[in-house]
């Protein structure tokens, strides 16, 4: 990313270029991108090919205004950082089921950030409702966030368990990656029947009271905890609220798609 590139970007997220690549000024970035770009499905659902390429990810963000899910937020989240002096690296992670079991290979991506006053965060602005801020990267007890109790913890195997609120949610590898890495776990959860992805709908936004959400024709606001929820009866308004509560603006109604491909071959 050039530097308009990245002057951009930040006007996008409504964040100032920080003077330097601190810890202060990636929790404010971390925080700001959370708030201005939603996590959101619609491509696979509106058969827009997803591209992991930086200049690709950049784009939609920026250019096109979108959301994505974690390969492409935490994929262009990790240039804007490298272009403003942060050390990224980018992890694979295998996300949690709900008997407590990992997905699948680069089933996740998450990213480990170091910051020119020292600082070794794990940053994660991909996985829809998690932490507001990067966790310690280094801290094995309980980090106090406004979305929850963190904990990250060492496995037997050197593997990085991330807990909220004393549920795994994911399982992290700390060796390097590069984005194209990611291609074949992208290419699953945008594929296979298997995948939640799949299955539905979702976009969602973290605002400054809460969260608001718009999974199929479903609209979910959040404030102070407490929850509203409004059924869409026409396409009008539902096109109507992506684009006044994600500004996200569409020439038609995204619909669940149907997923029974021949020789899925996904792994267990």
């Amino acid at each position: 990313m050039d530097f308009d590139q990245t002057d951009a970007y930040l006007r996008r997220i409504g964040a100032e270029r920080p003077a330097a690549p601190t810890t202060r000024a990636l929790h404010d970035l971390h925080l700001a991108h959370l708030r201005a770009v939603p996590f959101e499905n619609l491509s696979i659902h509106l058969d827009e090919d997803i591209e992991l390429t930086e200049e690709s990810l950049v784009a939609k963000v920026v250019g096109a205004h979108r959301g994505g899910f974690c390969y492409e937020l935490n994929g262009a989240f990790a240039a804007l950082l490298t272009a403003l002096g942060f050390q990224v690296t980018l992890m694979q992670a295998r996300v949690y089921d709900a008997s407590g079991q990992p997905g699948i290979p680069y089933d996740h991506l998450a990213l480990r950030v170091r910051t020119s006053d020292g600082g070794d965060w794990l940053a994660d602005i991909g996985f829809g409702t998690h932490s507001h801020f990067p966790l310690v990267f280094g801290d094995r007890g309980d980090q106090s966030d406004p979305g929850g109790t963190f904990c990250v913890t060492e496995t037997p195997e050197g593997d990085l368990d991330v807990s909220r609120d004393g549920k795994l949610q994911y399982v992290a590898d700390r060796r390097p990656r590069a984005l194209g890495d990611f291609t074949a776990g992208a290419w699953w959860h945008r594929t296979s029947p298997r995948s939640h992805f799949t299955q539905s709908l979702v976009c969602s936004l973290l605002t400054g009271t809460g969260r608001i959400t718009l999974s199929g024709r479903t609209l979910t606001t959040t404030t102070d905890g407490e929850r509203h929820v409004v059924e869409l009866a026409t396409d009008s308004e539902v096109l109507d609220a992506y684009a006044t509560h994600f500004g996200i603006v569409l020439k038609q109604v995204p619909q669940v798609k149907a997923t029974t491909r021949p020789g899925d071959g996904a792994p267990s």
